[in-house]
């Protein structure tokens, strides 16, 4: 299924409920750098309710660090500044997706590395800023997802 990779995460609630949406869409969560918080901090378990237990989360102390595990997969970089919609990109299940920390995006660096396929956007009105992460998380992990007719998904 396809890895999410956060990159120097700031605020517990939302990584709480990326935890919850990777146990749910049998996602890989990669937390990338610095982190905002503790790992242990009441408002990152309380956001991910139970789901800690089912859900694969593995920190990189770099990005350097991340990026020498992740030879060999697509990293697709989420960005008000990407060019490209989201809903445009043929996904594989081997795909990272990667999204920057709340309050200032991806840096430069990283939008520009050659380990970056493509910088994306979610399509937005005019005088937009941004989404929530933990929000814009959810629509590509199921667009992705939906892509690959929600394999291992329980049936309705």
């Amino acid at each position: 299924m396809f890895d999410i990779a956060l990159y120097e995460p700031e605020i517990p609630p939302n990584t709480g409920n990326i935890i919850r949406l990777a146990a749910n869409t049998g996602s890989r969560l990669h937390l990338i750098g610095q982190l905002g918080f503790s790992m242990d901090e009441k408002k990152l378990r309380r956001a991910g309710l139970d789901y800690h237990q089912y859900s694969s989360v593995t920190h990189y102390q770099t990005w350097q660090d991340f990026i020498a595990r992740s030879k060999n997969q697509r990293i697709f970089a989420l960005s008000t500044k990407g060019k490209q919609s989201y809903a445009a990109v043929d996904y594989s299940s081997r795909d990272i997706l990667l999204f920057g920390p709340e309050t200032r995006g991806l840096p430069p660096d990283i939008l520009q590395s050659d380990s970056v396929e493509a910088v994306l956007r979610v399509p937005m009105v005019a005088q937009s800023r941004s989404l929530n992460l933990s929000n814009t998380v959810a629509l590509v992990v199921y667009e992705a997802w939906r892509q690959q007719g929600f394999a291992g998904a329980i049936e309705s």
